[in-house]
């Protein structure tokens, strides 16, 4: 964006106000935005200027935009999804089992079985902890670790992704 030392055509629009105002975004220029946002079909700008910085973000389906106005000098909002975050917490405290690939996590050999494992059992390397089901071929877990179960990350019946944490274990 230009600024109003280098005279670009921004600054005709520009409302000029006290020098403790400018870190507020004008409404109405805000208003504009999100038209042009709507009538272009886009789904964010980002606008920074000596004094500001706007971020507006929508998602699809008509939902309403999201502002983000910061002052220039502050580093740009950073979303991470939380259930990342908390996994990849979980995996530098404790070591995890993880999911060898994608596809539908089984936590019993059949809907009627019991769980191959529980919190508190004890796990040797080829102790099986569940079953990872993908294209139709049924692939065991195993726990590749000796320790006990801490902490069971996924449901039965659940998607689960590459490298996903499925349990937590505390070694022994």
């Amino acid at each position: 964006m230009n600024t109003a030392r280098d005279g670009g055509p921004e600054d005709r629009h520009r409302p000029t106000r006290p020098a403790r105002e400018t870190a507020m975004i004008d409404h109405k220029r805000l208003r504009e935005l999100i038209k042009l946002m709507v009538a272009n079909d886009l789904t964010e700008i980002d606008l920074q200027g000596e004094a500001e910085r706007v971020t507006l973000k929508r998602g699809g389906g008509g939902s309403p935009p999201v502002v983000t106005h910061v002052p220039a000098a502050a580093p740009a909002p950073v979303s991470v999804p939380p259930t990342t975050v908390e996994a990849d917490e979980e995996k530098k405290e404790q070591p995890a089992i993880l999911s060898p690939m994608v596809g539908t996590f089984y936590a019993a050999q059949s809907p009627d079985a019991a769980p191959f494992v529980k919190v508190g059992d004890t796990v040797e390397p080829e102790t099986q902890v569940g079953i990872v089901e993908a294209m139709k071929v049924f692939n065991e877990i195993k726990a590749e670790a000796s320790g006990v179960i801490e902490k069971i990350l996924v449901t039965n019946g659940e998607a689960v992704e590459f490298d996903q944490p499925l349990f937590l274990i505390r070694p022994h």
